[in-house]
């Protein structure tokens, strides 16, 4: 594929079942198209915030201010050493990604160290998790990836080749060029003027295999 390769922006929240899923598409879609994807950050915490949610929803929310926190963390601390911003994001979603929907780890510090230093981060940034210092930062990234598709829609949102879109919705994880043909028929359709929607009820949940 050489160093063609188009910029495909993809804004995560990790506690997402369906994001994650969507995220490791984008990773098989790497080896088969000259896509390469740049990792940013949104929250379904903000995005939701105010809204008539039920409890154990909003529970759920509660929970998962600490991750994305840290990624924002880790995020400023990559620009300041001069490292590549998505790609550290994009070790830290895997490994943290890994835990919370493969291996079910509570969302906690000893799982956020862990996934920290499984992605070669400083443990240290887990401080991140239980302060509001980074949440401008995090709403300044929501804010990008959600001004893209509007509000009524949640994670994952991508950006490429001129056209955003929310999604796509998929499990499970579409492999080798399954996961190309994916790629070229979003396109074709999220580069369509005037397309809004294709959609159907899920007769599945999330299957990370």
């Amino acid at each position: 594929m050489g160093d063609e390769r188009e910029t495909a922006d993809f804004w995560f929240d990790p506690a997402c079942p369906w994001a994650w899923i969507t995220s490791r598409w984008m990773v098989e879609v790497e080896k088969v198209r000259p896509v390469k994807t740049q990792w940013h950050v949104m929250s379904l915490a903000v995005l939701n915030s105010g809204r008539d949610l039920s409890e154990d929803y909003k529970k759920g929310l509660e929970t998962s201010w600490g991750a994305v926190r840290i990624a924002i963390a880790a995020a400023q601390q990559a620009e300041k050493d001069g490292e590549d911003q998505s790609e550290v994001l994009g070790r830290y979603y895997t490994e943290i990604g890994t835990r919370f929907h493969h291996e079910k780890k509570p969302r906690e510090r000893a799982t956020f160290e862990e996934a920290l230093e499984a992605a070669g981060l400083s443990t240290d940034l887990v401080d991140a998790a239980n302060t509001n210092d980074y949440d401008d930062a995090l709403r300044e990234s929501h804010k990008e990836g959600m001004d893209l598709v509007g509000y009524d829609v949640g994670t994952p949102v991508i950006r490429v080749a001129g056209s955003a879109f929310f999604g796509p919705v998929v499990s499970p994880i579409p492999r080798g060029e399954d996961a190309g043909r994916l790629w070229d028929g979003v396109l074709l359709v999220a580069g369509t003027d005037g397309f809004f929607e294709l959609k159907r009820s899920r007769t599945r949940g999330p299957v990370f295999d």
